[in-house]
């Protein structure tokens, strides 16, 4: 979906307004970044850092790919400081 917007004056700023159905199909909701390219504006859904993480270690768990890759070291701080 394409519409034609007007970039209006808000106090110092300017601003545009984004129809209800266009914010639908974009599938965002109260936040969103923006990026601004020679002749483009794009706006983005701000996910979490992390979003997704969870899910994807519960996926890695039950594949069984969730080992370590290297085998534990042991160090000066294991022998001396650690203490159970």
């Amino acid at each position: 979906m394409a519409v034609l917007a007007k970039i209006v004056r808000i106090g110092n700023s300017r601003g545009i307004r984004i129809p209800k159905a266009l914010l639908d199909e974009a599938g965002l909701i109260d936040e969103i970044e923006l990026r601004a390219e020679p002749g483009r504006l794009t706006a983005s859904a701000v996910r979490s850092p992390r979003a997704g993480w969870a899910e994807a270690a519960r996926q890695a768990h039950a594949a069984g790919d969730d080992q370590l890759l290297d085998p534990p070291s042991r160090n000066d701080f294991d022998e001396h400081d650690w203490h159970w």
